[in-house]
This record gives structure tokens, C-alpha cells and sequence, in this order.
């Protein structure tokens, strides 16, 4: 009941503090469930930012959405989504949520904000990330203003440069499609219908983002898709191997023929994800050589349990996909079924040759030449 009553006040606070009437940050509708609000930028345009109150407030935060794609406010999202425990309050988090769009969108915080630090000060909470325990917390209460001072002049800079190096050399469309995976796992939170595990999901995102920026993707050696959103299955799209390569001749005559310039591949993840590998395969065109089996699944020792490393990147399974293509001689067979591939027969003709090498070991192809 006390942390009810405690939520009701906060309420009435923010009411208060930040009505529809303020210029830059407005508190559209609140509730001990969720709350609804509205930061105006710079010049002039309104974005809705909502969040959810779960039940296991205060001892977990509100979870936050937004409506639209902006980059600065999904990077605001991001750092209230980093914020330590003792800022799990609905005050510390509207303090934080506005006081980061106010400096990525370089406008001063709004006047009305001293409202919340005095309810703040009056709660003896903690203001800033690094009083956690009850010592650090009494020295801040004897030099308050030194460490408030501290928290503006040096914290956040901080804060400013791990959210720009989360998106440092990704472009707009990649961010867009993090932001819209971010949202996706939100709202699957909030209804119950958590897909993957928390490990998966976090290493799977930090892959994705590497992928972005890495100059082989730029360059446009392969493309990645996600099938339905999920982040559990990858369509990439293979474009450039060897030159050299009769595949690459075979590439450039697929294209002629057919109007596709590439190698269809896909990677499906499973919850224990990084501790086993992606199951991949080909889906089109038909190969021959190159150790792809019927089916399309691949003989690949590195997509074995046995070969498996959890510091493996997608990158480098991707690129070392292609180089074995490559020294696999593997050719395009323009002539096979197009219903040749599947994923069950894939998924049993790796399971057979599993089976084999785990009887007699690995020959082809090793795994130190890719």
C-alpha cells in the first residue's frame, strides 16, 4: 500500500510539473498503470513517448515505447532502458527521460524541473547513478550540490558518448530497424509472449548492429534481412564472391537469366543461442559442390556443436560460408528443380552427416582454411 500511495504522489507531481501547457515537455495522461507524454523539439514537432507500470514497480522500472522512428528519441529510450536500480522511480525516470532529449536535441531543460529534484531531495533519493549503497548515499546528503554538480558536468558527456557509439556508422534505415525490433520486444513483454531468452535476444541485437557497421556489408558482399521481424531467422542475401571464382561466372549469368544476382541463405537461432550454432542453408539457386548437401544444408564443421565457438561472429560465419563456397567449387545448376531445396530435407541431411563425422571426424572442409 505504501509504495501505492508513493506512486499516487508521484503522480500528482508530475501533473503539476509538467502539464499540457508546458513548452517543451507535457504529461498527457498518467495513471498507476501508464503514462502518457509529449516532448516538443526544437522546432516545433511533438513526439509521444508512452510507458508501462507493471505490477513489480518499484522494483522494476517502467517499460517505454515511442510512436515514431526519431534516432534521438530512441536513443533517450535506450538510456533510460540502461538506468541502475535506484532509478527505477517514475520521477528519476521522467528527470532522465527529459533531461537527455533536452541535451541530444540541444535545448535547455525546462525551468519546472527544479519541481522534481525538491520531491526528489524531500524522498532522501538517490539523484545520481553512483550513490547506490546507504554510505554513499549520506555523504551525497552532505554534499549534495558537489555531486549534483558532478553528475551534470560528467556523467553525462558520458551518457552522450556511449549513445552516440551505439549508433556510430549505422545510416537511418539500419537504426530504424533496430528501434522497430527494440519495440517489437517490448510490446511481446507486455502481452506475455516472450519469444527466444534474454542471452539470445541481446547477443543476437549486438550481432546485428556489428553486421551494420561493417565495411563487407557497406560494400554489399551480402545483405541481411529479418523474415517476419523475427530476429530469430536471417535471410542473407549473398552478392559478391571471388571473382576468380567459376561461381562468380555463374553469379553473373544467374543474373542474366533469371533477374537475381545472389545467393539465397538462411539462418535460423535458437533460444541457446550463442552456445549453438545457427542451422544454415541454401535456398536458391541449386548448387553443386561446394559442400552443399540435398536440402541446402551445409557441410560446415563451424556449424557443428562440435566446431561451434560462442566468439564466432555472424560476420565471420557469413564470409567464411562464401570462401568455402569458393574453395568447394561449388557451380550453380541451372538446370535442377527449383523445389529441390527444403527445409526438412536440409535439416535430415545435416542431421546424417553429423552423425558421420562424429563417427570418423572431419576432413572437408577443414576449418581453419574457412
Amino acid at each position: 500500500m505504501a509504495c501505492l500511495e508513493n506512486l499516487k504522489q508521484d503522480i500528482r507531481i508530475l501533473e503539476s510539473t509538467f502539464p499540457r501547457q508546458n513548452e517543451r515537455f507535457q504529461i498527457l495522461t498518467v495513471s498507476v498503470d501508464e503514462i502518457s507524454c509529449r516532448f516538443i523539439d526544437r522546432n516545433g514537432d511533438k513526439h509521444r513517448i508512452h510507458g508501462n507500470i507493471t505490477e513489480t514497480y518499484p522494483q522494476m522500472a517502467p517499460m517505454w515505447y515511442i510512436d515514431d522512428d526519431d534516432s534521438y528519441i530512441s536513443a533517450a529510450i535506450q538510456e533510460l532502458e540502461r538506468a541502475p536500480p535506484t532509478k527505477n522511480n517514475i520521477l528519476q525516470q521522467v528527470k532522465m527521460l527529459v533531461t537527455t532529449l533536452c541535451r541530444l536535441n540541444e535545448v535547455p531543460v525546462p525551468e519546472a524541473m527544479s519541481h522534481i529534484d525538491h520531491a526528489l531531495t524531500e524522498r532522501g533519493m538517490v539523484i545520481s547513478d553512483e550513490d547506490e549503497d546507504d554510505e554513499e548515499e549520506e555523504q551525497e546528503d552532505d554534499d549534495g550540490e558537489e555531486e549534483v554538480c558532478h553528475d551534470d558536468m560528467e556523467e553525462d558527456p558520458q551518457n552522450d558518448q556511449r549513445m552516440k557509439e551505439e549508433v556510430a556508422g549505422i545510416d537511418t534505415d539500419n537504426l530504424m530497424v533496430l528501434e522497430r525490433l527494440r519495440q517489437n520486444q517490448r510490446q511481446d513483454y507486455l502481452k506475455g509472449s516472450v519469444s527466444g531468452s534474454v542471452q539470445a535476444t541481446d547477443r543476437l541485437m549486438k550481432e546485428l548492429r556489428d553486421i551494420y557497421r561493417s565495411d563487407s556489408f557497406k560494400k554489399g558482399i551480402y545483405t541481411v534481412e529479418l523474415v517476419n521481424d523475427s530476429l530469430y531467422e536471417w535471410s542473407i542475401k549473398l552478392k559478391k564472391v571471388d571473382p576468380d571464382s567459376s561461381l562468380y561466372t555463374d553469379l553473373q549469368t544467374f543474373k542474366e537469366k533469371e533477374g537475381r544476382d545472389h545467393i539465397l541463405l538462411n539462418f535460423t537461432f535458437k533460444d541457446n543461442y550463442p552456445s549453438e550454432p545457427p542451422f544454415v542453408r541454401v535456398i536458391t539457386p541449386v548448387l553443386q559442390g561446394g559442400y552443399v548437401l540435398g536440402g541446402g544444408a551445409i557441410c560446415m564443421e563451424l556449424l557443428t556443436r562440435q566446431g561451434w565457438s560462442i566468439v564466432y561472429s555472424m560476420e565471420s560465419v557469413i564470409m567464411q560460408i562464401a570462401a568455402t563456397l569458393v574453395k568447394g567449387k561449388a557451380r550453380i545448376q541451372f538446370s535442377a528443380s527449383k523445389n529441390q531445396y527444403s527445409l526438412a530435407r536440409a535439416q535430415q541431411s545435416f542431421k546424417s552427416l553429423v552423425k558421420i563425422h562424429e563417427k570418423n571426424g572431419w576432413f572437408t572442409p577443414p576449418k581453419e582454411d574457412g
